[in-house]
């Protein structure tokens, strides 16, 4: 019997012993959550961040400084980064609920609201989030094709001497990025998109440095700087004009920093240790910092070029004609920027509605493994190439019928702003740190959100004054530049 018992008892130590290290097998492949294990690294999320900051409302800026003068607007640009940084820091805390190493982890900013807040904030948040999402991809394709056209207009008007009508209508270039991101949207989720915002955050630096050196050259040639302290002055706009103007200037600088909508989605791409809060807290830095030194590079040499009359788009709207061989580069890269920095956008939308499909019916996400010659089998999914086409489909005519980029720039920044940077992220840090009602750091936060959603509020007015200017003069498919 004594024997029996050492038998069992060294079998049960040795099943024990193959458990432990089976699991320290699986622990080298799968995540803490049974998902393959994040690979994603400070550098990658900057790279997201930058793809999704860094984006098509870098050429509106001296526009908007244009509107602000020298002292208001490189001031707000700057407010609105301190603001970005310190909510972007509170919201990578909410990544994982209750312990930042081994809290349950929030998927989506969706999962953060629903895990820490609950109740109709979901709702809410869901609503601004993906509304807001659908606004930045339609913005980032009316973008792209008037890129498209610029470089059209561009040899056209080289060839005409400046002189020719040279007009073009955006719908064809529309149609052209739509079906380009269509085949881009079968790429299944955010962690395999890493390589496409590797080569647009190349490309936003590639048109951001032609446009800050176009800027610098100008102002050289010149031999002085334009502009004035407090921008485009009453009389060469009237008063209404000014105010609506100003307040469009404050929804596109927000919408120049909008990527809290994204924050979670990149976090949960990111390897642990360390801590993905920590990380995420360092790639925020890295990303603020490039992306408002060059904001202001770009918006205020932009304004010192033009001053008053410098263009909605600073590389589209024919400021500068030569080099036209330079030009046509920029916007080369602005295009294939805005092709990644659609999916950056589009994936959490893809993910939700994927994700609330198979819960409902459980076998609609089922792949088929498509032979690739010389490469691994795709994995097709009929659900997913169909419903991602539809989505493509509908943003592209959205942006047939609303092609006016500034003022849509500005509605997506102030309609963003405030809930999804802002009011979202203060109520999560005051819940988890069980900050007291009335008490002074409680009262602190709260007059810095609703400071934050006079701005909003003021930008959104102003934004949707200039989209039912636009509307009064617009015909449907029918816009010509």
């Amino acid at each position: 019997m004594p024997s029996e018992n050492a038998a069992t008892s060294n079998r049960s130590h040795h099943q024990a012993f193959q458990m432990e290290a089976l699991a320290m097998d699986d622990s080298k492949f799968y995540d803490d959550d049974g998902r393959v294990k994040r690979t994603g690294s400070v550098w990658t999320a900057s790279s997201h961040i930058i793809t999704a900051v860094i984006g098509s409302g870098v050429l509106s800026l001296a526009w908007a400084i244009a509107q602000l003068g020298w002292l208001a607007g490189p001031a707000v640009m700057i407010l609105f980064s301190f603001v970005t940084l310190y909510t972007s820091s509170l919201l990578s805390q909410c990544y994982r609920s209750s312990d930042p190493i081994s809290g349950k982890r929030n998927y989506t900013y969706m999962d953060a609201v629903r895990s820490i807040l609950g109740g109709v904030n979901v709702k809410l948040c869901g609503m601004f989030q993906y509304l807001n999402l659908l606004g930045i991809v339609v913005g980032y394709t009316i973008a792209a094709s008037i890129s498209m056209m610029a470089i059209k207009k561009s040899n056209c008007f080289h060839s005409s001497g400046d002189k020719g009508p040279c007009h073009e209508s955006s719908s064809q270039y529309i149609m052209i990025f739509g079906i380009i991101e269509i085949f881009l949207s079968q790429i299944p989720d955010f962690d395999q998109i890493w390589w496409l915002s590797t080569v647009a955050a190349v490309m936003s630096f590639t048109y951001s440095i032609i446009g800050l050196s176009l800027g610098i050259a100008k102002v050289a040639e010149r031999g002085s700087f334009k502009g004035s302290l407090i921008g485009i002055s009453v009389g060469a706009v009237s008063e209404a004009q000014k105010i609506w103007r100003t307040s469009q200037a404050l929804g596109d600088i927000a919408f120049a920093y909008s990527y809290a909508v994204v924050l979670i989605e990149i976090q949960d791409t990111l390897k642990s240790p360390p801590c993905e809060a920590k990380t995420m807290k360092k790639a925020t830095k890295i990303s603020i910092a490039v992306t408002t030194t060059f904001y202001m590079l770009c918006g205020c040499m932009g304004y010192a070029a033009f001053g008053d009359a410098a263009p909605g788009n600073l590389l589209t709207g024919f400021g500068f004609y030569n080099p036209y061989w330079l030009v046509d580069i920029a916007n080369a890269a602005i295009v294939i920027h805005l092709v990644g920095a659609y999916q950056v956008f589009a994936q959490p939308i893809f993910a939700f509605v994927e994700k609330w499909a198979a819960q409902r019916w459980p076998n609609i996400n089922r792949d088929f493994k498509v032979p690739i010659p010389g490469l691994p089998p795709y994995k097709l999914s009929l659900f997913r190439l169909s419903w991602r086409t539809v989505f493509v489909m509908l943003t592209t005519v959205t942006s047939m019928l609303l092609p006016f980029f500034n003022d849509i720039v500005g509605v997506i920044g102030a309609m963003g702003f405030w809930p999804l940077t802002v009011y979202f992220p203060v109520m999560m840090y005051i819940k988890q740190k069980n900050i007291a009602r009335w008490s002074a750091k409680w009262i602190t936060l709260q007059m810095f959100s609703m400071a934050c959603l006079m701005v909003s509020l003021i930008a959104a007015v102003g934004s949707l004054a200039g989209v039912l200017l636009d509307l009064k003069k617009y015909k449907p498919f029918q816009s010509d530049y």
